[in-house]
C-alpha cells in the first residue's frame, strides 16, 4: 500500500518533503504535485522503478521522458544548452514548459529519446515539487500521471491513491490539480520552437 501525505501546497512540511526524498531514495515511486498536473516520478539511476513508471503507463521506449530540475544550474549539467536556450529557459522558468534539449553524457541512455538523443526538461512553478528536487539534491525523473486510454491527467490525490494503491510507494497530497498540458519547446539549431501549446505563454515565440 501506498503511504499518503498531506503537504501544504504553498508552504510544504518540510520533514514530509525529507521523508518523501527518503522514499526516493530507497527506489520508490511518488506521486507529486507540478504546475500542470500530479506526476509520477523515481531517482534517475533507478532502473527498477523506471519501468515499474513505464509499465503503469504503458509505454514504450520512444517516450520522451522528463527530468524535474531545481534551477538552470542543474538543467545545464544534463543538456547542452545554447545560450539563445538559456536565456529563453531563464526567462520562461519556474513555470508550465517543457524544453526538449540534447541530453549530456550526465543522463542515463535510458532516459534519452533512442534515436534524438534528446530529453525533456521541468522547473515547474509548485512550491511542493521546488523543495522535493531542492532537498533530493539531483533531478526527479518523472512524467505525467496519465493511465493508459486516458486523455487527461488523475486530478484527485484520492483517487489515485484508489486506483494505484499498490503499485505506487507514496502519494503527496496537495488538493486538487485541474490538468493542463505544458508548453513543449523544443531547440534545433539552437533556436526554440513551440511543438505544443500548453499552459505556458511564451510570446517572444508567437508567429
Amino acid at each position: 500500500m501506498a503511504q499518503f501525505f498531506e503537504i501544504h501546497p504553498e508552504s510544504p512540511q518540510l520533514r514530509l518533503i525529507h521523508r518523501a526524498v527518503e522514499v526516493l531514495r530507497n527506489g520508490g515511486v511518488i506521486v507529486y504535485p507540478t504546475d500542470s498536473s500530479y506526476a509520477i516520478a523515481c531517482h534517475i539511476g533507478d532502473k527498477q522503478a523506471l519501468d515499474k513508471i513505464r509499465r503503469i503507463r504503458q509505454l514504450d521506449d520512444k517516450h520522451n521522458f522528463t527530468l524535474v530540475c531545481k534551477d538552470l544550474a542543474q538543467v545545464s549539467t544534463f543538456t547542452k544548452i545554447s545560450n539563445n536556450a538559456y536565456r529563453l529557459i531563464k526567462a520562461l522558468t519556474p513555470g508550465p514548459f517543457t524544453f526538449i534539449l540534447d541530453a549530456t553524457r550526465e543522463v542515463p541512455r535510458r532516459l534519452q529519446h533512442p534515436k534524438k538523443k534528446t530529453v525533456g526538461i521541468r522547473v515547474p512553478d509548485h512550491p511542493v515539487a521546488q523543495l522535493l528536487v531542492q532537498e533530493l539534491g539531483e533531478p526527479l525523473f518523472s512524467s505525467t500521471l496519465m493511465l493508459p486510454g486516458e486523455d487527461e491527467a488523475l486530478t484527485d490525490p484520492y483517487e489515485i491513491k484508489d486506483k494505484l494503491d499498490h503499485e505506487l510507494d507514496l502519494v503527496i497530497d496537495a488538493g486538487i490539480i485541474p490538468f493542463e498540458q505544458t508548453t513543449i519547446i523544443e531547440f534545433s539549431n539552437g533556436a526554440g520552437e513551440i511543438i505544443r501549446q500548453g499552459k505556458g505563454l511564451a510570446p517572444m515565440l508567437a508567429g
